[in-house]
């Protein structure tokens, strides 16, 4: 029988090339690797934690979409949906809180961390907390099970949520008989730190992305920004610098000896980011077109992920009528 894999995305913000290389290009990979069922889901209902606005979540949502269908995913071949899409989710997410320990919410690596900075500032413990924030790993729980998914692929930072999934499969199955599958983590190798233009962790917050599907010129606006040393044109330059980092990212092996060996040289720091930019701007400029069409042609992509929650339907019917059946409502 086939495995099925089931990955979510949140749609927080826009894409940067930090969450391609770091995110996306390894779970479309891994996905295409494998002879398995896979599932994509876009978790707008995780996002309303952070995203107050209507309109951040609509654009937000087809960001990612967008995205996502621009680097690869086909929809002929896994399953991509919406959460807010299968209502199902929902109603297994409530019949789970009524299995789930509280105990095990105040354990959650994001709540622990909001009351350890609450405490640290000497204002109340749950201060700012609200309920969904709290609960938020029964329903990521919920996603999961949902679907019977065999294998969720997480970081090492992530893997808690799985576990989560487990131990509260594992508490239904106890109080109401063997039900829900458990799930098992699939642990990504984890990703070198991808380097933004002032040399720190590529990050929203700290304001040194590049944006995945700007235009040309605010691609080469970016790029221009990356931080340099003094080193003047004719001095050899290390290749140890974000500008030579991202340089490997879009260009091959190959291609990343030769420009370091240019810059050992003394190439210029403005020549080598004009050759930056022409790598970046080969390797996104089909995918950017990809992009800007669905972006253009939004009834598709509406079209496409309701076309896949149809088929992710199918699968939840089955599962919440297990479920409830099993707590006697059915």
């Amino acid at each position: 029988m086939k495995n099925r894999i089931l990955t979510g995305v949140k749609p927080t913000g826009h894409s940067h090339v930090g969450n391609y290389f770091g995110a996306i290009k390894p779970a479309i990979e891994f996905t295409k690797q494998q002879e398995d069922e896979c599932f994509y889901f876009i978790a707008d209902y995780h996002a309303l934690t952070t995203l107050k606005n209507k309109q951040e979540m609509q654009e937000y949502t087809y960001d990612i979409a967008c995205t996502w269908l621009a680097c690869g995913v086909d929809p002929n071949k896994v399953v991509f949906y919406r959460q807010s899409n299968v209502p199902e989710t929902f109603e297994l997410n409530w019949i789970l809180c009524n299995v789930t320990p509280k105990g095990l919410m105040n354990r959650a690596h994001a709540y622990k961390a909001c009351v350890e900075k609450n405490e640290a500032a000497g204002e109340d413990r749950d201060a700012g907390v609200n309920m969904g924030l709290y609960n938020y790993p029964i329903l990521m729980a919920a996603d999961i099970i949902l679907f019977d998914s065999d294998f969720v692929p997480v970081g090492l930072d992530q893997k808690q949520h799985v576990e989560i999934a487990r131990d509260i499969a594992d508490y239904f199955n106890r109080k109401f008989g063997k039900t829900l599958k458990l799930p098992e983590p699939y642990i990504q190798k984890e990703t070198a730190t991808l380097v933004g233009l002032d040399g720190r962790k590529m990050s929203k917050s700290y304001g040194n992305t590049i944006g995945l599907f700007t235009t040309e010129e605010q691609l080469r606006k970016s790029i221009n920004r990356i931080v340099t040393d003094s080193r003047m044109p004719g001095e050899p330059k290390d290749t140890d610098c974000p500008l030579f980092k991202l340089y490997s990212l879009f260009a091959g092996e190959e291609k990343s000896q030769e420009f370091a060996k240019k810059l050992q040289e003394g190439l210029g720091w403005g020549e080598a980011k004009k050759q930056l930019f022409e790598v970046a701007n080969e390797y996104l400029k089909p995918m950017r077109e990809k992009y800007f069409y669905y972006q253009s042609h939004r009834d598709e992509v509406d079209k496409i992920l309701e076309e896949g929650a149809a088929k992710a339907r199918i699968i939840a019917r089955k599962t919440l009528a297990r479920v409830r059946k099993a707590i006697g409502v059915e």
